[in-house]
């Protein structure tokens, strides 16, 4: 069957699929030629995009399916993520914007395959790589290892995801075409025993259709377990890609590029990633030519709210954090609004449309809006909203104090009228130092800083440090050493200071703050409130270039961190987030605590270091 035919099976098969059918209906098979993906019997490209159900509103899932339909996509890839299902030990949620089924469902709805990735390590520039925080407090459990708590756990997670994603699967009348075990496992280790563990939980946990692995080129060989379809990450040469796979699946197909990256993600100091359409639209053209099937990660990024980010670091480099904008250079941005690579990449695809068929016409970009300036009204000093404390010895760690995100308050007594450096050990990994109430100054794990020069006054003397998770690592090794806070021993000079006090402040709900009329002149970290009344909605961008550091909470929504190092200096509030009428704002400031005036744009700032 020569290439144009291939193709018109592949249109038809699509249309056919998205004609109406429920999951009552259109019953379909999906399986592995030797060279090709076969639907029904008859050859199918897979051109799919990665899009993330917790980084896009639960209310704009359709609308971004629909875009994908738009720029010829045929499936959407979506991890899935352990941390946001199984927040805290045995406690599950499927529900709002981490009801996975419904977003697959939708994409049903919309006439789109899925490619399911479900492995509790997702890496994905997400928090601990998608692992739940609360693993690190099971003494001796080890990720991504045979260590029989990790796997006790890892069952009892894929066994909750099974009840709700199985059903959807390709060969139970849902759209789900294939299910990725583990994730890019060659790159962390070789275990083939592991990996045969992972696909034995996976078929009890009911994933009983076709499942493949991925790995990057170099890895691929030892991330593969024999028997499964292997796939490939950051390789798009066609010759090379068909030689690798074949070469580990007995000199078979089907061909799949599982993760083709046509951008990159952004971290906190460093310059924002592009790259230009020309350069990679060319390498998409002679793939499809090529008739392998291929996913691009990512074709939406959205954004990581709340906490989510993860970070990377390893021994040659410093600690990296990843910013909240998620916009990845990716075809749809952050907003979900067609770019210029999006038109590019859709050029390339319609080349390979059967004659007479065409794509559906790309929708208009959202409608955006400047709002005026939001005059803060209210103020509340972090140091005045204190919940009541722990006490210990030696400083507690975030997990020690079963918190998985946000601020730790450490607090204990000094002996003043001496000058010496404090030194934290292992600060992980933001500090705001302050003295009777006073900033003095900051430590950032990033620039490796751990200790501070402090003029004590005279007296007792009251020690604050404020310690914020900036996201726990999500690649490598140090996957193991990912415990947040105070995590080792903290000096004055040469004594090692004692009995602390841990106040804990994750933010979950600021509904408990007690706010004071007008600007509080206290120089320390406080939470702003105001609120703005709009006669209509669409998007807008927050501008906190003046601002220092924090995270912003619209209508009870957190949109992430923002930071003047950049290069994020804008944070996206979705339409569907506004409400014509009162709307409520909450703002973080750790640095500036002066500020008290915010404004917008119509548009981000995503490539501002200052």
């Amino acid at each position: 069957m020569n290439l144009k035919n291939i193709l018109a099976a592949f249109l038809f098969a699509a249309a056919s699929f998205s004609a109406g059918q429920t999951q009552s209906q259109a019953k379909h098979t999906f399986a592995f030629g030797d060279t090709q993906f076969l639907l029904d019997g008859k050859p199918f490209q897979m051109i799919s995009g990665e899009m993330h159900y917790p980084r896009v509103p639960r209310e704009a899932w359709r609308a971004r399916m629909k875009m994908a339909k738009a720029m010829g996509l045929n499936v959407i890839g979506t991890y899935v993520f352990w941390n946001v299902h199984e927040p805290e030990k045995g406690q599950f949620d499927f529900s709002g914007g981490a009801d996975v089924a419904e977003f697959v469902k939708i994409a049903q709805e919309e006439g789109l395959w899925v490619i399911l990735r479900p492995s509790p390590y997702v890496c994905a520039e997400w928090e601990f790589g998608g692992y739940p925080y609360w693993l690190q407090n099971e003494k001796g459990l080890t990720v991504r290892s045979k260590e029989p708590q990790y796997l006790a756990e890892y069952k009892k997670y894929i066994m909750a995801v099974g009840k709700q994603l199985a059903p959807l699967q390709i060969n139970h009348g849902g759209n789900i075409l294939m299910v990725q075990i583990e994730n890019e496992y060659g790159s962390y280790a070789g275990d083939k025993e592991y990996l045969k563990i992972n696909e034995q939980m996976f078929r009890e946990a009911g994933f009983d259709g076709l499942l493949y692995d991925c790995d990057p080129a170099p890895d691929l060989a030892k991330g593969h377990l024999p028997g499964l379809l292997p796939a490939v990450n950051g390789l798009d040469n066609p010759h090379k890609v068909k030689q690798l796979i074949n070469a580990n699946h007995d000199g078979k197909g089907p061909y799949y590029i599982a993760e083709w990256y046509p951008a990159w993600f952004d971290w906190w100091g460093t310059k924002h990633h592009t790259v230009p359409s020309e350069q990679y639209a060319p390498h998409l053209d002679s793939v499809l030519a090529a008739g392998i099937s291929i996913n691009m990660y990512m074709f939406h990024g959205g954004t990581t709210r709340g906490f989510m980010n993860g970070a990377n670091y390893n021994d040659s480099n410093p600690y990296e954090p990843q910013i909240s904008s998620y916009d990845y250079d990716a075809p749809l941005d952050e907003a979900g609004n067609a770019t210029p690579k999006f038109m590019a990449f859709r050029s390339v695809i319609e080349k390979y449309l059967p004659a007479g068929v065409k794509l559906p016409a790309v929708p208009a970009a959202k409608p955006t809006m400047a709002i005026k300036d939001i005059h803060i009204k209210q103020s509340a000093a972090v140091l005045s909203n204190l919940p009541v404390p722990k006490a210990n010895v030696h400083p507690l760690t975030f997990e020690d104090l079963h918190q998985a995100y946000g601020f730790v308050l450490y607090r204990t007594t000094l002996t003043g009228g001496k000058t010496g450096f404090l030194k934290l050990k292992d600060l992980r990994d933001y500090a705001v130092i302050m003295i009777n109430g006073k900033e003095v100054g900051t430590l950032d794990r990033r620039l490796k800083q751990d200790s501070i020069e402090l003029k004590l006054p005279a007296g007792k003397v009251r020690l604050d440090i404020l310690v914020e998770n900036l996201g726990r690592i999500n690649f490598g090794k140090y996957l193991l050493q990912n415990k947040k806070g105070l995590t080792g021993k903290v000096n004055f000079g040469t004594q090692e200071v004692l009995n602390w006090q841990q106040y804990g402040l994750p933010f979950q709900d600021l509904t408990h703050l007690k706010y004071t009329a007008g600007r509080i002149t206290q120089p320390s970290p406080q939470i702003k409130k105001g609120s703005f009344m709009l006669l209509t909605v669409a998007d807008t961008y927050l501008d906190m270039r003046k601002w220092g550091k924090g995270m912003v909470w619209i209508n009870g929504h957190n949109l992430g961190r923002y930071w003047s190092i950049g290069p994020q200096q804008t944070l996206y509030i979705p339409a569907e987030w506004l409400k014509k009428g009162a709307n409520s704002i909450e703002v973080l400031e750790l640095l500036k605590p002066q500020m008290n005036t915010l404004s917008t744009l119509d548009k981000p700032i995503l490539n501002l270091l200052q």
